[in-house]
């Protein structure tokens, strides 16, 4: 019997070792050697604190500094555990709102987003949430539609904000994949100029 045994723990115990322990690290070594800013986290050190990942959204609601795409995630009243409350960009969730295109509910709040950005040719982004609710970034005619905003608040000629917007496009990936993009947190932050510094780590 320990003869048949024997082979299978010893198996079980090398599976573990390579599968669980040596390839993990590998990975892991193999990762921040080559793209030590990727396997990080994509995170965004602002004077020597973290205030961000690229890859993860904030909620951004104040005139002077371009929104996100909608962000559909709820968590835990506070007051009410029985109830639930809206938790944008929260990123210890991920998900949609799963509500059905015929929910009243979903209707109504991308009719207000509609009219909020002037009610006629909105990017499908500004007004809809993604799977994740996570979404760093919005595309450039979404951002186009804020700068006018953002401009006023900040007393700077919408030129300017163009601008910034322009530079901190990116395009799509090896020039065919993806649609055209813009950071969200990484625009604001440029928006604040030399007030901000930001490096990445």
């Amino acid at each position: 019997m320990l003869s048949h045994l024997r082979p299978a723990i010893v198996l079980i115990a090398l599976s573990t070792a390579l599968t669980g322990v040596a390839f993990p690290l590998l990975f892991t070594y193999a990762g921040n050697a080559i793209l030590p800013f990727q396997a990080g986290g994509s995170l965004i050190v602002q004077n020597g604190r973290v205030i961000g990942s690229a890859l993860i959204g904030q909620n951004f609601t104040s005139d002077r500094y371009f929104h996100g795409r909608p962000s559909a995630l709820t968590g835990t009243d506070p007051k009410d555990p029985s109830k639930t409350v809206p938790t944008p960009y929260d990123a210890s969730e991920s998900g949609a709102s799963n509500l059905a295109p015929t929910s009243k509910a979903l209707l109504d709040r991308v009719a207000g987003d509609v009219k909020a950005y002037g009610g006629h040719d909105v990017p499908a982004d500004a007004v809809t949430t993604s799977g994740s609710g996570l979404d760093p970034q919005i595309s450039p005619e979404t951002a186009a539609l804020q700068v006018a905003r953002v401009a006023k608040a900040r007393h700077m000629a919408a030129a300017d904000v163009q601008k910034i917007v322009d530079a901190h496009t990116e395009g799509r990936y090896f020039g065919l994949l993806g649609e055209p993009r813009v950071n969200v947190l990484e625009l604001n932050l440029a928006l604040d100029g030399s007030r901000v510094s930001v490096a990445k780590e």
